[in-house]
């Protein structure tokens, strides 16, 4: 959009030049024929011999700022390639996306095997850091890593801090329950009452949708996201609001567990990885997102995970 702009506005400024100069000669050539017209032979002789003096283009305003000026430092897609490393955040807590194994400090998930083909097609090594849901933004903004990923939503506040690659996933916020319970929670209403206990890890979009729309229900906080379904299963709390991919893994991770339609999600939402305010970054990144969804690679990794 913005290359678009600045072409019209480019090719707006040259077409005003080129009519303006048109003109000018009209005009020129206008005087001329009536001068000769009034002033007889001689005048016409003197018109004749006399070369037509060329009408120069506008110039442009030298106080105007420049349409584009190019970022003197260096890109972030240079230093990578550079460096021969591509540093992730990954909050770690997140099956099928991102989950750090506690025993051994490695990730696995969606997003890993992505970014690893990331860093592959950057020419350099995957280094996954650890962050959290609720210090996402400020590690990010302190640059301990170059990109998030891990099942990232798509939200405005987070589209301040950097720029969001094109979406990886379509989903929306859905309930889990004990699965004798489904038929009682079905719906927002019936899970907003004062005797259904609902269970949220902290600082993400999960407890972002509980706190707006929940004003019945008591909310419990729990830090641990992937202990947190336990919860649930062992009759701690009733419910627990996530993604609808997670519900839907969840279910089978958990026997006694049942998703509430994970395909008919309470909202919608799209996932995506937070990006510095790189542009050829960015672009880079989106063109590889765009060739996996292409090529089937994209697909084969989600079903590797999910079924």
């Amino acid at each position: 959009m913005i290359h678009r702009r600045m072409s019209t506005a480019r090719s707006g400024t040259f077409a005003l030049g080129v009519a303006a100069t048109a003109m000018a000669r009209t005009c020129a050539l206008a005087l001329g024929v009536a001068a000769m017209l009034m002033g007889g032979p001689a005048v016409r002789a003197q018109q004749a011999a006399t070369p037509a003096q060329p009408v120069a283009a506008p110039q442009p305003d030298a106080s105007a700022p420049p349409v584009h000026a190019a970022a003197e430092q260096p890109s972030l897609l240079d230093a990578v390639v550079a460096r021969k490393q591509l540093r992730i955040g990954l909050p770690g807590d997140y099956k099928p996306f991102g989950l750090r194994d506690a025993a051994t400090g490695t990730f696995s998930g969606i997003d890993v095997d992505l970014t690893t083909g990331l860093a592959k097609a950057l020419g350099a090594e995957p280094v996954y850091v650890k962050t959290s849901w609720s210090t996402l933004l400020a590690d990010f903004g302190a640059g301990k890593f170059d990109m998030v990923a891990g099942g990232v939503s798509i939200t405005l506040d987070r589209q301040r801090a950097g720029f969001f690659s094109i979406p990886t996933d379509l989903d929306g916020k859905a309930a889990i329950a004990r699965c004798a319970d489904v038929d009682r929670l079905g719906s927002l209403a019936a899970i907003d009452r004062p005797d259904v206990r609902v269970v949220v890890n902290p600082g993400g979009t999960n407890e972002r949708f509980d706190r707006a729309n929940l004003k019945q229900a008591p909310i419990r906080l729990f830090p641990d996201n992937t202990a947190i379904f336990r919860e649930v299963a062992e009759g701690r709390a009733d419910v627990m609001i996530t993604d609808g991919v997670e519900t839907r893994l969840q279910q089978k991770l958990n026997p006694g567990l049942c998703a509430i339609h994970p395909y008919k999600p309470f909202d919608r939402a799209e996932k995506g990885w937070l990006l510095p305010r790189d542009l050829a970054f960015k672009l880079f990144v989106d063109q590889y997102i765009h060739i996996q969804q292409l090529n089937g690679s994209y697909a084969a990794i989600v079903a590797k995970w999910l079924d």
